[in-house]
């Protein structure tokens, strides 16, 4: 139970109002003892001088010696609660009124007597006990004979036994015990309430704790919500209105949601993963296996081999060595972008210009297909903000797409034209088409719809490369087929927008 929250707040809770009762019990019999004696003090404050001259303790301007020590032995026996005490003018005790075993002083500070003498002082004004070595108490004090011609003082000491007798009175008395006994009940009584109290304000917490380990128990799968949204408070339950722990069980649901999404998302990645090591396994091999075995066969049958032949294994083992350098390339150069390693360095580039001169790259492969390429860019065309060399990739893979999609002869175009303040360029081919069951995971990597195209060279993933790199100049690739018709990619790039002079400075 000492290892909860609770727990540990419920000892200190006791311990503190414990404390708190200790503490009182201490003040109240501090304050009592400091009453009892201001009270007493003021009250006799002129006890010293009224004995004086109620037992004419100076006759003919001298101390009588034989009045004093009939005072002495009066008090003693009849107010013994009071002791009197004759000392000279260095404080040095002459003669007194108690037993003469009790006085364990022989001469007493002359600074309170002093303070007191002049009126100065506030009560208590205490002085030494002569009956005690380091004890103080209240007393008043006179000089003697007179204050004309001081010989020294009467310094009587209030409460002398009686103090004592008080404090074992208190211990003892009635109202003492029933005090202490009320003290008790009400620190119990208190401790409990406070108990109940922390109890029902740590009944959140505790739920919430219990929460958090069905969650963990679930592997953090599965969470219900700790936070339910009920009118006036944050957890349908009526006791927290925007309080820490509130604020805390609604962050707790926003983390298990989202560590939720992220195991998704992990999932996802991780099936990703299996899956591309397994295209890329496949797509390794199969070159890597042809390229092996021309090489092999070239280096065991090089005599026997005529020129032609040399010459077309050669051919087909540069053809499958040009085949891994590319899906390696394309490998690579997906990993930069994912990384955010190739962030766009944009300027103004003429589109139109741009898509000519590629598809100038692309012309010789077209007319040995019989294909045709068309760019049908529309006149007055704004330049736009882009990465030349990252655009030129997209439209390298879309173009070459197009053409390895489309069939013997087919035609592949290109249209350029504004929209609003941006430019939308579109390549469409005449190939097959896209069945829409294959279309939504057409930019997936290694991901191959099944056509009559299969067998290119194509890992699959140019596409891939040409979306992340759109994505990268805020826009999104964008695919549109049908089956028989076709396919058509779209993108679109924001008009270049020169900065004004004023905004410039």
């Amino acid at each position: 139970m000492f290892r909860t929250l609770y727990g540990k707040l419920s000892v200190a809770l006791v311990a503190i109002v414990f404390a708190i009762a200790a503490l009182y019990a201490a003040l109240t019999l501090f304050a009592t003892r400091h009453h009892l004696q201001a009270t007493e003090q003021r009250l006799n404050r002129d006890l010293a001088r009224d004995l004086v001259a109620d037992r004419n303790l100076v006759e003919a301007g001298r101390i009588n010696e034989s009045a004093l020590k009939g005072m002495f032995h009066d008090y003693m026996i009849i107010n013994p609660s009071i002791e009197i005490y004759l000392i000279d003018l260095k404080g040095k005790i002459l003669s007194f009124s108690a037993d003469p075993g009790v006085v364990k002083r022989k001469r007493i500070s002359l600074e309170p007597v002093r303070a007191f003498l002049s009126g100065d002082a506030a009560y208590p004004l205490l002085g030494d006990d002569p009956r005690s070595h380091d004890g103080r108490k209240a007393f008043s004090v006179t000089p003697v004979p007179s204050d004309e011609n001081p010989q020294g003082y009467l310094y009587v000491v209030l409460l002398g036994e009686r103090v004592d007798s008080i404090a074992a009175l208190l211990h003892t008395s009635f109202i003492a015990r029933y005090s202490a006994l009320a003290l008790i009940v009400s620190v119990v009584v208190g401790s409990l309430a406070g108990l109940v109290v922390l109890r029902a304000m740590t009944r959140r917490l505790r739920r919430l704790t219990h929460h958090i380990d069905r969650f963990r128990a679930a592997g953090f799968r599965a969470s219900e919500p700790f936070t339910t949204g009920g009118p006036g408070n944050d957890d349908g339950n009526g006791d927290g209105d925007g309080d820490e722990i509130a604020q805390l069980g609604r962050t707790y649901d926003e983390m298990a949601a989202r560590i939720g999404e992220q195991l998704d998302a992990l999932e996802k990645t991780d099936a990703l993963r299996r899956e591309m090591v397994a295209h890329v396994s496949h797509d390794l091999r199969t070159p890597l296996a042809t390229l092996h075995g021309y090489l092999e066969t070239l280096k065991l049958k090089d005599v026997e081999l005529d020129p032609a032949e040399r010459e077309r294994y050669l051919a087909v083992a540069l053809d499958q060595s040009e085949r891994l350098r590319r899906l390696v390339g394309d490998l690579f150069e997906l990993a930069k972008l994912d990384a955010h390693e190739q962030a766009p360095v944009c300027e103004p580039i003429s589109l139109a210009e741009l898509a000519s001169d590629i598809a100038q790259k692309f012309q010789l492969e077209a007319r040995h297909r019989g294909s045709t390429i068309d760019i049908d860019a529309a006149d007055g065309l704004p330049m736009v903000d882009a990465d030349i060399a990252l655009v030129e990739r997209v439209l390298e893979n879309l173009i070459d797409n197009a053409l390895s999609h489309s069939p013997d002869g087919g035609a592949i175009r290109i249209p350029i034209a504004a929209e609003g303040d941006a430019v939308r360029v579109m390549v469409s081919d005449s190939g097959p088409g896209i069945a829409p069951e294959h279309l939504p995971r057409v930019f997936d990597r290694f991901y191959q719809a099944d056509n009559a195209h299969r067998g290119t060279a194509h890992a699959g993933l140019g596409l891939a490369i040409a979306k992340r790199i759109v994505e990268l100049h805020g826009a999104r690739l964008e695919v549109e087929s049908a089956l028989g018709r076709g396919t058509t990619f779209s993108f679109r790039l924001p008009a270049y927008a020169p900065a004004s002079p004023s905004s410039a400075t």
